[in-house]
């Protein structure tokens, strides 16, 4: 089953303004990593493959999506080491990549600290994931209804599920905010932004986020 949302992708996400919010926000968050020249990047829930466009100025990039429709999609873009696959099990071996991608995909798995273990695994020592969900609960909708969503996230939630995951938070921040009013009437949407870093030592007791 492709979901609304999944389907608004493969059909517009290169011009529409959600969309290229969305990657102006990741270029500024990548830039800010200060990333090693021929890194690895993945995009966990590739989707179209769009966003592996700009991965794919800072090195070597994979993907993995549920979706059948979206992997083919990001092949005909020319991309091959793309998979399909959940975002809870990646065909990947571990701490394979130096920066992970995670956006607007968190809310669709049904355990979410599950998932972001399986992203601490593929990811390497003191490397990178960048992920973004939709914000608020008290703004949950039929849209997150329709497109296949468990929840929505405050920041203190977030935050808690990824260190109970082994993450660190080192930044994390909101986009989009000036839309809240008008989106909260018309479609009650609003996504924020938060970054988080594989600890670099390795360990299984999860370890507290830094003060943001």
């Amino acid at each position: 089953m492709i979901s609304t949302e999944m389907r608004a992708m493969l059909d517009h996400d290169e011009h529409h303004w959600w969309y290229r919010g969305r990657r102006r926000v990741l270029r500024t968050q990548l830039t800010a990593l200060g990333i090693p020249p021929c890194a690895r990047l993945l995009d966990a829930g590739c989707g179209s493959g769009r966003t592996l466009e700009e991965l794919a100025a800072y090195g070597r990039v994979s993907g993995a999506d549920l979706s059948s429709a979206a992997i083919a999609s990001a092949r005909r873009r020319g991309y091959r080491d793309v998979h399909t696959a959940p975002v809870e099990n990646l065909p990947f071996a571990a701490a394979s990549f130096d920066v992970v991608t995670c956006l607007d995909v968190l809310e669709h798995t049904q355990d979410d600290r599950a998932t972001l273990i399986e992203l601490l695994r593929v990811t390497r020592p003191g490397g990178s994931l960048i992920v973004t969900v939709p914000a608020y609960p008290r703004l949950w909708s039929r849209h997150d209804e329709a497109n296949l969503h468990f929840r929505r996230y405050d920041a203190r939630g977030l935050r808690a599920v990824a260190t109970a995951a082994g993450w660190e938070v080192v930044r994390e921040t909101h986009f989009n905010a000036a839309l809240l009013v008008p989106a909260a009437v018309v479609r009650r949407v609003r996504r924020p932004h938060e970054g988080l870093r594989r600890p670099t030592r390795s360990g299984t007791r999860p370890r507290r986020a830094r003060g943001s």
